[in-house]
């Protein structure tokens, strides 16, 4: 009893607050916006009373109502719907006058504005009190708490995020929370190594599903099938799960997977890409969105947290040219928006999701957050935007950590990365050609030689939640209108945004061609070339046969590192400027190639040359080690894909009284049984804090 009445005076003062605030924020819009009149101080009370009581009254249902509209628009159509409750008000209330269309949302703004600066100073709307009295309690209407002694887990992963960019950020100031737990003893920060293929696709099948075997790059071409698969279509990674599911998914035992490519076989998904489409998902996922737009002002703070990251990002594009800051993109205001998305709205989306299921009793969960990824694909590795964008994720742990300590079962909070990024002027910045156009130079002028472009995987983030806004029942009729105005960005079902559609038909365009003989692609510093024509797989002898100067001439390049062909004489080979490596017996013959690229580069390799999709020619940029940088064979600053430098080296920091392994952890299939390990164990009481130790953070 004591309890509820605490949580009544919270709600009491937090009403009354909000009231206040409003009020005042109604005011000194009234001034700055020449068609909005209020009649006296009585009015405005009663205008900021009226907004409060429509919302309670009109909300939920309008957002039941036009969910799929917010999703198509990110949330902005929230905007008109706020707008609609303060023009509904200002009818209702007498000496309140609005003339001009657009002020209702600019008011809503205004309002939402100061009243997150006002609750934020006065510490009204502090995470303690909002998550335990407002979103627990939204919780716990839809769902029923499942209370257990038995402790659950909370995996997150921080994509792209290498373990010395950590270390150093922890260093620096730039991760305060983990630092926190570092220092308090409650964590510990341990590295691994992930596989060739250093990109989210390989390494998430292997640390979900268990297997990521045959998935030698971020895209690659099928002969038997003839096909190009792309990590970033979520038809092609649906069809992908289905081969890597072997009975070893990590959230297979009542888990969620929120905004990950892959489901790790969790009966519950939300935001994942493999499942997006699934109608048994869809329910799920959209309870999700109407939890996360149930709430009023909520999308309004991510709107105004959006708007802000878009301003640091132009001042960021405006101060790498200023200072010539090398090596720099040209990113424009189309990526601006397109950060703002995803580092901001979809980040708020998915931590408000998982906060919920964590009231829930949700057993485990993984969720994968990409803001630090991208901007850093971009802006660069360690720029001060990128790890401006690591600063607020790691506030992320931090508001994790409290809304915890109100969850109705133990939890552990487990952050690690999926790979990490090496920086780099480009392939095409350092010497002016593509791989595609080198490779175009070094065949005769009769090959016909294609390049499937690169799509950029932030387009597929902000697609999935978008495809799933899709699947709404044919009866609702803003579901209906949504497949209506995205028809022409749809394939198969599936959403495409940016420039994913003409990468679509470029694809199909290449492998309908009757010429078409050699195929390049790209995955950061890994390039793939497949002969088309050919279903089993080019030798060594062919190759010089058919193509005396293609291998020759790769390998002499200066940006490029090493080759993997398959001799049929000798098996596999990495062939570099002056020395080979004869990966099958395992030593080299002069120089070795794989001097700098890591003690597991040939282990990793030898792998590859077993996958039934290797390409004929592998081709890997070269590493500087003095400057740790390689070569993107694509346009990004910040690449990952193949071997060198930092992409290779992602972490796990794990609660400290967890077991550490005895051997290194060397692939991602390694890593999801070490974790499956650590999930059995706290099953049976021996890795948690119900041992007697003492509950890392994160922990009830």
């Amino acid at each position: 009893m004591r309890e509820h009445r605490r949580i009544f005076r919270i709600k009491i003062k937090r009403t009354v607050a909000v009231w206040i605030f409003t009020t005042l924020a109604l005011y000194l819009l009234s001034d700055l916006l020449p068609g909005f009149k209020v009649g006296g101080t009585i009015s405005l009370f009663g205008f900021a009373a009226a907004i409060g009581i429509l919302n309670a009254l009109l909300w939920p249902t309008l957002v039941y109502l036009t969910m799929p509209l917010n999703v198509l628009s990110l949330g902005l159509f929230t905007l008109v719907l706020n707008g609609f409750i303060i023009w509904l008000a200002s009818v209702a209330v007498p000496g309140i006058d609005i003339t001009r269309v657009l002020d209702p949302v600019l008011i809503a703004i205004g309002v939402s504005a100061v009243n997150t600066l006002l609750t934020s100073a006065f510490s009204i709307d502090d995470d303690e009190s909002y998550y335990r009295n407002v979103l627990k309690r939204k919780v716990t209407r839809h769902r029923q708490p499942v209370e257990t002694d038995e402790p659950g887990v909370i995996f997150l992963e921080v994509d792209g995020l290498a373990k010395s960019v950590l270390v150093r950020a922890v260093r620096n100031g730039h991760a305060p929370t983990l630092a926190r737990w570092l220092e308090d003893g409650t964590h510990r920060l341990l590295g691994w190594e992930c596989d060739l293929s250093s990109q989210t696709g390989a390494s998430q099948a292997g640390i979900l599903m268990g297997n990521n075997f045959d998935i030698p790059a971020f895209r690659w071409y099928e002969k038997d099938r003839g096909r190009i698969v792309v990590s970033s279509r979520m038809s092609d990674i649906s069809e992908i799960e289905k081969r890597q599911t072997d009975g070893n998914g990590l959230l297979a035992d009542g888990g969620l997977s929120l905004s990950n490519m892959f489901s790790g076989e969790a009966p519950e998904t939300v935001f994942t890409m493999s499942t997006v489409r699934d109608p048994r998902a869809s329910g799920y996922q959209k309870r999700s969105f109407y939890m996360f737009f149930l709430d009023p002002y909520n999308f309004l703070r991510a709107f105004m947290l959006a708007a802000w990251d878009i301003m640091l990002e132009l001042r960021s594009q405006h101060r790498q040219r200023v200072r010539d800051v090398r090596p720099r993109l040209k990113r424009g205001l189309k990526f601006a928006f397109v950060r703002a998305a995803t580092t901001t709205i979809l980040r708020e989306l998915s931590i408000y999701t998982l906060i919920g299921d964590i009231f829930a009793g949700v057993p485990a969960a993984y969720v994968t957050l990409f803001g630090y990824d991208e901007v850093a694909h971009h802006s660069g590795v360690e720029r001060e935007d990128t790890l401006e964008v690591l600063r607020k994720l790691d506030q992320q742990f931090a508001r994790l950590e409290t809304a915890i300590a109100k969850a109705p079962r133990l939890y552990h909070l487990v952050i690690l990365s999926d790979h990490g990024q090496s920086q780099g002027a480009t392939f095409k910045q350092r010497f002016d050609i593509t791989l595609e156009d080198l490779v175009r130079q070094l065949v005769s002028e009769e090959v016909h030689v294609a390049g499937t472009g690169a799509e950029p995987e932030h387009w597929s983030y902000i697609s999935a939640p978008l495809t799933e806004a899709t699947q709404g029942g044919q009866e609702q009729l803003s579901a209906k209108l949504l497949r209506r105005t995205v028809k022409s960005r749809t394939h198969e079902g599936e959403v495409m945004l940016g420039p994913e559609r003409e990468q679509l038909e470029l694809r199909e365009k290449v492998l309908s061609a009757t010429d078409s003989e050699l195929l390049v692609m790209a995955s950061g510093n890994l390039g793939l070339i497949y002969f088309t024509g050919k279903q089993e797989r080019v030798t060594l002898e062919e190759l010089d046969e058919k193509f005396p100067e293609l291998i020759s001439g790769l390998v002499a390049h200066p940006g490029i590192g090493f080759v993997m062909v398959r001799s049929r004489e000798r098996g596999a080979l990495a062939i570099g400027d002056g020395g080979v490596y004869f990966l099958d017996e395992d030593r080299y013959e002069g120089e070795n190639p794989l001097a700098g690229f890591g003690a597991n580069a040939a282990a990793h390799l030898k792998r590859t040359d077993g996958f039934p999709h290797v390409p004929d020619i592998l081709v890997n940029s070269f590493y500087d080690e003095t400057t740790d940088e390689v070569a993107a064979f694509e346009e990004l600053v910040g690449s990952h894909g193949g071997l060198g430098g930092e992409q290779s080296h992602p972490f796990v920091l794990i609660p400290a009284e967890w077991k550490v392994p005895d051997e290194e952890i060397v692939g991602a299939e390694h890593l999801n049984r070490v974790l499956r390990g650590w999930l059995a164990e706290l099953r049976t009481g021996g890795a948690s804090g119900g041992n007697g130790e003492t509950p890392s953070p994160g922990s009830r």
